[in-house]
């Protein structure tokens, strides 16, 4: 595991063409922007695991009806919570 110490605004570039930017620290934790393109998929580990789980559970019911990563996700956001999205200039 690479560890690496940013302060408020700044950033890390992963591949080129991912930005993970801090956008704020509270005692609570550390705010990060992800700046990536549309086809990379950016999760939550929590919500990336919870994919995964419906995949695994959709195989073992049927092994044909197997859920795309996107079917997963959109399943999930539908039963989630309303997040709301800041957006930052």
């Amino acid at each position: 595991m690479l560890v690496i110490t940013r302060k408020l605004d700044q950033s890390i570039i992963i591949n080129g063409n991912v930005e993970v930017k801090v956008t704020g620290i509270t005692k609570d934790g550390v705010r990060l922007g992800i700046t990536a393109p549309r086809e990379v998929e950016v999760h939550r580990r929590e919500v990336f695991e919870a994919i995964a789980e419906a995949n695994r559970a959709a195989v073992a019911q049927a092994p044909t009806a197997a859920l795309s990563l996107q079917e997963a996700a959109a399943l999930l956001r539908a039963r989630a919570p309303k997040v709301r999205t800041v957006k930052k200039d």
